[in-house]
This record gives structure tokens, C-alpha cells and sequence, in this order.
């Protein structure tokens, strides 16, 4: 049986439009230790391809002007079949982002408070005015320039408020105050940041410490009302 299987299948891979003919319709020889199943039809029956030995054919029909019509065999480019696709097992990475910070205890030493914090941008200062260092009770004339070099001299005596030094942003303190703007005898100022304090306080604080030192200040006020918000404050970074 053997031998008439491979004399039949030699006869039909040497001269496949013969088969066609001969049979006159779709032919087929498989073996089932191997996985390969070659198909003979009619032109008109053809299939537009077929897989033998691994490789994708096509049963195409060409014309010739000395001859009748006759069929020819082209390959084609084997496309993947992903058999090694497979998930990664660190796929996590590809999104993970350096946001997520372990932040130091409040009982941590002040060089770990440091390493931590490194890792965090300091606030942006809208001015760049020079820190005006007065004692309370100084009075100070009503102008622009020295609420501000007075606001700059704040950020850094009563620093622990804010998130300007890298101690404090490695305890999660990442808060600052910026000058907006004048409006006759009140200053208006912004919030931006996350606060250990409540924002109503660090506004009172900061309005305390330039009121004291120039006198014609009759309000320290905010410039958006939601920036005294517990959710302000709990929504910045």
C-alpha cells in the first residue's frame, strides 16, 4: 500500500495540471504522518493558494500564444504565524512612570528628607525680586517692589511651609506663594501646591508677616477662591 501511495504521489507532484485533467474535478492525497495535502481542481475550481511543504503556493493561470492554456506555480513570502508571540512578564514597565514617590517620615533625618525631595522640582517664583530681610514692626512703604522683595524674605523665614528647600518636599510639602497683583491697598496673592497646613492658615501666616512690616497693607486676599480648598490642596502634586 505503500508503494502505491508513493507511486501515486510522485506521479501527481511531477505533473499536477495532468491530475487536474484526469480527474476533472478537486483530488486530494494527504498522509497522516505528515502534515501536507496537496489539491488538484479544474481551473474554473482552483483555489487561489495552498500550503505544501510549509510554504504558501498559488495555482495561477497563464496563456500562451503556441500552446492551450496552462497553470504555473509561484511561492509566496511565508508571513508569521506568531508562534513565538508571547506576553511579557515585565510588561508593567512599559508604563510605569517615576511619579509615584515613597515619601520620608517627618522623623527622618534631614539628609533623607533631602534625597527624597531631589527627586521632586522645586516651586517655580513668578519674581525675581531680592529678598528684603526687615524685622517686624518696620515700616515699609506701599509698593510693588517691596511686597515683593518682602514676600521673597517670607519663603524662606517661615520656609517650613513651604516646598522651596528639598527637606521639605521629601516629606510631601511641595506648596508656594507668588505675588498677583495689587489693588490699591490689598495684595493679592496665589496658593499652588500641597500644604501640611491648611491653606486658609499659610494665607493668614503670609498676610501676618507683610502686614507687619508694611503697615498700609489693609488685606493680604487670594486671587481664585478654590485655592483655600482641602481639594486644591489635596488635587496638587
Amino acid at each position: 500500500m505503500d508503494k502505491i501511495f508513493l507511486i501515486t504521489s510522485t506521479l501527481f507532484l511531477s505533473c499536477p495540471y495532468l491530475c487536474t485533467w484526469a480527474f476533472g474535478g478537486t483530488f486530494s492525497i494527504s498522509k497522516s504522518d505528515a502534515l501536507k495535502t496537496i489539491c488538484f481542481a479544474q481551473p474554473s475550481l482552483l483555489p487561489p493558494h495552498y500550503r505544501f511543504n510549509g510554504v504558501w503556493r498559488s495555482f495561477l493561470p497563464s496563456s500562451s500564444l503556441d500552446g492551450p492554456r496552462s497553470h504555473r506555480f509561484s511561492t509566496f513570502r511565508k508571513m508569521s504565524e506568531w508562534a513565538d508571540f508571547e506576553i511579557l512578564d515585565d510588561d508593567d514597565d512599559l508604563y510605569s512612570t517615576d511619579t509615584d514617590i515613597q515619601f520620608a517620615s517627618e522623623n527622618d533625618d534631614q539628609e533623607i528628607k533631602a534625597a527624597v525631595g531631589s527627586k521632586l522640582p522645586a516651586p517655580t517664583i513668578l519674581s525675581d525680586a531680592e529678598p528684603i530681610f526687615v524685622p517686624q514692626g518696620t515700616v515699609l512703604p506701599l509698593t510693588e517692589e517691596n511686597v515683593e522683595g518682602i514676600l521673597a524674605a517670607c519663603r524662606e523665614e517661615i520656609g517650613t511651609m513651604f516646598g522651596y528647600t528639598a527637606e521639605n518636599r521629601g516629606v510631601g510639602i511641595t506648596g508656594a506663594v507668588d505675588f498677583v497683583e495689587m489693588d490699591g491697598p490689598v495684595v493679592v496673592l496665589s496658593l499652588k501646591g500641597r500644604f501640611w497646613h491648611t491653606r486658609p492658615m499659610v494665607l493668614a501666616r503670609v498676610g501676618a508677616y507683610i502686614s507687619g512690616r508694611i503697615p498700609e497693607i489693609v488685606d493680604v486676599d487670594i486671587d481664585d477662591p478654590y485655592e483655600l480648598t482641602d481639594e486644591a490642596n489635596n488635587a496638587a502634586a
